[in-house]
């Protein structure tokens, strides 16, 4: 466990005021949906959405652009995921991932309702893998 926490801390570097502004409960509600994956990479996972979810938001995808500060923090957070996902999770993941990412962008460009984005990320995290299956 101390491993894990370790390896969290690295991910987070340069974001603990994210953390405690709302990035840990995102976390924590993603541990429900990596539960099919090996217990290594369970943690790295769900921060990997953690930290897209949270990314999306800070740069206010849907509404008013944020401001050059909050994009930038948005883009650190939507490129560390992104580094989580490609290291840890199989190809069918990701490629859910960049679909929910895509329907969410496509229907904030064309101005329609935002899917929501904890659903479709969790729903992502379960893309390729059958029921009761493990993945390592």
């Amino acid at each position: 466990m101390t491993v894990q926490l370790q390896a969290l801390d690295r991910e987070l570097d340069r974001l603990e005021g994210l953390w405690s502004d709302g990035l840990s409960e995102t976390y924590r509600a993603y541990l429900d949906s990596v539960g099919q994956f090996a217990a290594e990479t369970q943690p790295k996972l769900a921060l990997a959405a953690a930290l897209i979810e949270v990314g999306l938001r800070l740069q206010g995808l849907g509404g008013r652009a944020a401001p050059p500060t909050t994009l930038l923090m948005g883009d650190l957070c939507l490129a560390r995921g992104s580094r989580l996902l490609a290291d840890n999770a199989p190809l069918a993941v990701q490629v859910a991932f960049a679909r929910a990412i895509e329907s969410m962008s496509s229907a904030a460009a064309s101005e329609q309702p935002t899917p929501t984005t904890r659903q479709l990320l969790a729903t992502a995290l379960g893309a390729g893998t059958p029921p009761g299956v493990q993945v390592r």
